[in-house]
């Protein structure tokens, strides 16, 4: 695969429409185009504690974000026409479509591709586990600050560069 974007979602709740961070990068003929990052109001507005535990942020941080729609518009362009790839794509594919559905926006059925089976099925049980961190390692990619957004699809885009 050598046309894609990496995509990657933190919400601050359970609720799988309360995206409070993206992170996209775009990868075109096998190499990274272009990056984008931004804070999102979630949608409900509170943050859990065991979310704000794993990505750091909170109502402070999201307060004057802009909602998704408005995040969103900005995104279109830059994948358009491309398939998007997550690791746990069934997460972040629920987030998605969890957003949409609340903006009662049209979702275009975005293709999704999932590192992580695709993880499974090159390395099986030659890696300790096939969490992000331990799948971007054995693919060659250091992957600081995880559970950033952008950081995240970074290395998304590194596994899917090396393994689809």
């Amino acid at each position: 695969m050598t046309d894609f974007a990496a995509i990657d979602f933190e919400t601050a709740n359970e609720c799988p429409s309360s995206v409070c961070s993206v992170g996209v990068v775009v990868v075109r003929d096998g190499c990274i185009t272009d990056t984008f990052y931004s804070l999102i109001h979630p949608e409900p507005e509170y943050y859990q504690w065991f979310c704000r535990r794993v990505h750091g942020l909170g109502p402070e941080d999201t307060y004057d974000a802009p909602v998704f729609p408005f995040v969103w518009e900005k995104i279109e362009p830059l994948i358009e026409g491309l398939p998007l790839v997550a690791h746990n794509a069934r997460f972040d594919e629920g987030c998605l479509k969890a957003a949409f559905r609340v903006y009662q926006m049209d979702y275009p059925d975005y293709q999704f591709y999932d590192t992580l089976a695709a993880s499974r099925r090159h390395f099986g049980w030659n890696i300790e586990n096939h969490q992000l961190q331990t799948v971007a390692a054995a693919c060659g990619y250091d992957l600081v600050n995880h559970h950033h957004a952008l950081a995240d699809a970074e290395a998304c885009a590194h596994i899917a560069m090396q393994i689809l």
